[in-house]
């Protein structure tokens, strides 16, 4: 081979990584500042998986209020302030389905092109059947899963409060979202089922970004859940060929199967995290918060007595009039949820997109993180407080929340099961107060600040105690 075959090559390797290294700078200059360590592809990616939050404000602090963090093969521009946050939510250059693609084929096996043909139509049937109009069909069955479950718990007790909601909410949100029975059919397959479940949804973050190879036990639990969702399809569609009336999981079901036949265990596994990850998180936060705080604590009690009476023993039922009733409660699931918002809500720049002085170049995943929105002074006064009073200046007969209240994404695609979730969470903090004397027997823990994805779980134990009202 002569010198110049050799050479050739090897040029053009160079004057090509030489070419893409002055278009990454000339995507610099024009954009925001850009934190892109020094590792090609993982770039700040390792300081920045350590700690992200800490992370974010600490380059907000340092660049303002547009910056650009590149970290595994990724750019991903953050906006803190009013004209960013507008591009964000209205902008037609910026795409949630874009965005949202690969974590989804990563954590759930669903190909892109299924995603993109489907997305939109479950996103209604979801919007609809758990919206406002028809959240008053889950207080009743929801009501009585919650019962079933306290029975269980005894007259008495002590037990971590994040197995305390768990216990409580799992069974709750499975049997009225998916089939009564479901998978919690005997204690080793309900044992078998939490383990997977909770390595599944701790690891769904990285699980959504990083090779499976670097997860095998994360990969291990999808691959079971995936299994199990298989071996169980015939049933729940039979469940509705019975006669009961159709789930929410049912009425997917039948919108994927017009377009494939082939992925209705991963939309399965898909709804199962959506519908599990978050809401006992928000209940450990909400139940934690009230009972640190006595007087906040006493004045929820005395409106829960003023509705239902003082005798807990009881089984209530719970009615809309009931919750209206008990504002305060919802009002204190929201303060938690400020102060425990999801790190990130995310889109795809698919044109360049100004905003103050930058472009943002199409490509980059244009992120805003509703932890840090949520304690700007501008918005949220005292912003590290535990307010719950605060939310009197929310419109939430019209289900209007406060101005800048993020927690559950913006624009078209703002999270559909919302306000289910506030509603079981809701009747757990009532029935819980109602039949028990609580009290805590650790310190509120901090939250854990690994995570970007879904509510914030604790960084530590914290347990609580329990006791049948007189």
């Amino acid at each position: 081979m002569g010198t110049m075959e050799l050479f050739s090559p090897i040029a053009i390797a160079v004057l090509g990584s030489c070419v893409l290294f002055l278009f990454s700078r000339l995507k610099n200059l024009l954009g925001p500042p850009c934190i892109q360590g020094w590792i090609p592809w993982i770039g700040s990616g390792l300081e920045f998986g350590k700690a992200p939050l800490e992370f974010i404000e600490k380059a907000r602090i340092k660049y303002g209020p547009v910056f650009t963090i590149f970290a595994m093969g990724n750019r991903m521009t953050f906006v803190t302030e009013e004209e960013g946050i507008n591009v964000l939510l209205k902008s037609e250059h910026v795409d949630f389905e874009s965005a949202v693609q690969s974590p989804v084929y990563h954590t759930a096996w669903i190909p892109k092109n299924v995603f993109s043909a489907l997305h939109e139509r479950l996103y209604a049937l979801m919007k609809g059947k758990m919206g406002t109009f028809n959240t008053h069909h889950f207080t009743g069955p929801l009501t009585e899963e919650l019962h079933d479950q306290l029975e269980g718990l005894g007259t008495h007790g002590t037990m971590d409060l994040t197995d305390f909601v768990r216990y409580l909410l799992y069974p709750a949100t499975l049997s009225t979202l998916f089939k009564k029975g479901l998978f919690l059919t005997d204690k080793r397959t309900i044992k078998e089922f939490y383990q997977h479940f909770k390595t599944y949804d701790e690891g769904f973050e990285y699980g959504s970004q990083l090779p499976e190879w670097l997860l095998r036990n994360w990969s291990k639990s999808k691959r079971w859940l995936l299994a199990l969702f298989e071996k169980n399809i015939g049933n729940i569609k039979a469940h509705r060929s019975a006669g009961h009336s159709g789930t929410l999981l049912q009425a997917i079901l039948e919108v994927v199967e017009t377009e494939t036949l082939q992925y209705s265990p991963n939309y399965g596994l898909v709804l199962l995290w959506a519908a599990l990850a978050n809401a006992p998180p928000i209940a450990f936060w909400t139940l934690g918060y009230i009972l640190s705080h006595p007087d906040i604590h006493r004045t929820i009690l005395e409106s829960i007595s003023s509705v239902f009476g003082t005798a807990g023993k009881d089984k209530i039922k719970v009615s809309e009039d009931d919750l209206k009733k008990l504002l305060i409660i919802k009002w204190c699931i929201l303060e938690s949820i400020r102060l425990r918002a999801p790190g990130v809500i995310t889109r795809k720049v698919v044109k360049p997109v100004k905003i103050l002085n930058h472009t943002v170049p199409s490509g980059d995943l244009l992120m805003l993180s509703p932890f840090w929105l949520h304690r700007n002074p501008k918005y949220f006064p005292e912003p590290e407080s535990f307010k719950p009073e605060r939310w009197k200046e929310a419109n939430l007969d019209k289900y209007i929340f406060l101005d800048y209240f993020m927690a559950f994404g913006g624009g078209k695609f703002q999270c559909p099961g919302r306000w289910f979730a506030l509603l079981e969470v809701q009747l757990c903090i009532i029935l819980v107060l109602y039949k028990y004397e609580c009290s805590l027997l650790d310190p509120l823990p901090k939250q854990s600040s690994r995570h970007l994805v879904g509510v914030p779980q604790p960084a530590g134990k914290c347990w609580i105690e329990y006791k049948e009202r007189a």
